[in-house]
């Protein structure tokens, strides 16, 4: 490996190791900062010149980001998912059934609208109702952000990662759904028998009914944000470009009379947007200088050995590095497997479920601990690998064995 090799790597592996923590030490910065950071450093010591980390970006998974956003704003500030919350509130009788709700309302809707903004919207809601029903919020909260990451492994909308992945592979979206919506619906079961076993004590007894749950919606925001989503949804199974079918739901909300565009601009998470474009600068520059082809020489002959060798190097890696930069890293390569479709799948599959392992696996778990923590209840690391892992372990198995009937 020549000096400048060496150079290009030490960078590379600092980017991704304060990706992978969120911080480095000393010093006020963030994954979209560090992630800019190390693509600038890259560019200017010539290791992926100015021209290729302009064809680095991936703009469709950005232009889909970008609209499930103002899709998501729109619906958040309408209401929806505090109506959602509420429902589940009413219905539910005692903790266990509450537990079980909560685990599908966060896995469906995590599916739809990125496991992110379900996490964000409901951990306050969960918190609310815990003090209300006098419940220990642990359990619920472990529930709330599993089922989202588990839930999200069912559509190419459902995390970051699957947008990456259903914009490379080419799957359509009714496809991609087909083979791991199963997955997930089975995710979600699991996930309640381990919460319900682990912390059977927090969770016997009816609930203290009612809760006071004040649902606030803008009505006609309400109707144009979810007609906006059936137009998007019907974009994505009938099989039009995924970007566009997000980007024409997200327009039609757009179009407004009583808001200014601002209002919603305002909104859009620009440091997601520079994290991504970030990461795609940095792993266009492993491709350039040859280290990609080096760290999948390593890892190609466990991974070609099929789904559960994969999944397994996928979840390392994505422990490793984050499981976006860990999608990013095999996408070169995949199309090269012997069964390409049944190689993105494991792929998607894999790295979603990792986040799951730890409370550091995914930025979802992250959010729900740091909202938590501003309302003095902790998630600690250690509380979380009470299930966490077993979680993992459980579902992981399950999707290994599923990928692999489905294409035997």
């Amino acid at each position: 490996m020549t000096f400048f090799q060496i150079t290009a790597l030490l960078i590379i592996v600092i980017t991704l190791i304060g990706v992978a923590i969120g911080r480095w030490p000393w010093l006020r910065v963030n994954r979209a900062t560090i992630a800019l950071t190390g693509a600038t450093a890259l560019i200017a010591m010539g290791a992926i010149s100015l021209e290729e980390a302009y064809a680095a970006l991936d703009l469709d998974t950005l232009t889909l980001l970008f609209a499930m956003m103002i899709i998501n704003y729109n619906l958040r500030r309408a209401g929806f998912f505090q109506v959602v919350a509420n429902r589940v509130i009413h219905h539910a009788h005692s903790a266990r059934q509450l537990l079980a709700y909560i685990i599908v309302a966060s896995g469906v809707l995590s599916a739809i609208f990125l496991n992110d903004t379900i996490v964000i919207v409901f951990t306050p809601l969960v918190l609310d109702l815990c003090t209300a029903l006098k419940q220990r919020p642990i359990p619920y909260l472990i529930a709330l952000v599993t089922a989202a990451n588990i839930g999200s492994v069912a559509t190419i909308i459902g995390n970051p990662q699957n947008m990456v992945i259903g914009v490379a592979s080419d799957i359509p979206f009714n496809t991609f759904t087909l083979y791991l919506a199963p997955v997930a619906l089975a995710g979600m079961a699991v996930i309640w028998g381990v919460v319900t076993l682990l912390y059977r004590d927090d969770l016997r007894g009816r609930l203290v009914k009612e809760p006071l749950v004040r649902v606030r919606t803008e009505q006609p925001l309400l109707r144009k944000s979810l007609f906006a989503t059936a137009v998007m949804m019907a974009g994505f199974v009938l099989g039009f470009p995924i970007p566009l079918a997000a980007l024409v739901g997200a327009a039609i909300l757009l179009i407004s009379r009583r808001r200014e565009p601002e209002a919603v601009f305002r909104e859009i998470d620009l440091s997601l947007l520079v994290f991504f474009g970030g990461l795609f600068i940095v792993t266009g520059a492993i491709e350039s200088v040859g280290l990609s082809e080096k760290l999948f020489a390593l890892a190609q002959p466990l991974a070609e050995q099929g789904v559960a060798a994969l999944s397994l190097v996928a979840v390392l890696l994505s422990n490793l590095v984050s499981n976006v930069p860990a999608v990013l890293l095999f996408r070169p390569y995949i199309p090269e497997f012997p069964n390409p479709t049944q190689a993105w799948l494991t792929l998607a599959m894999s790295t979603t479920l990792a986040g799951n392992l730890t409370l550091l696996g995914s930025v979802a778990n992250l959010i729900v601990a740091e909202i938590a923590y501003r309302r003095d209840v902790n998630l600690s690391f250690t509380e979380y690998l009470k299930a966490g892992p077993l979680i993992t372990a459980i579902s992981l198995t399950i999707g290994i064995l599923w990928l692999t009937l489905a294409f035997a």
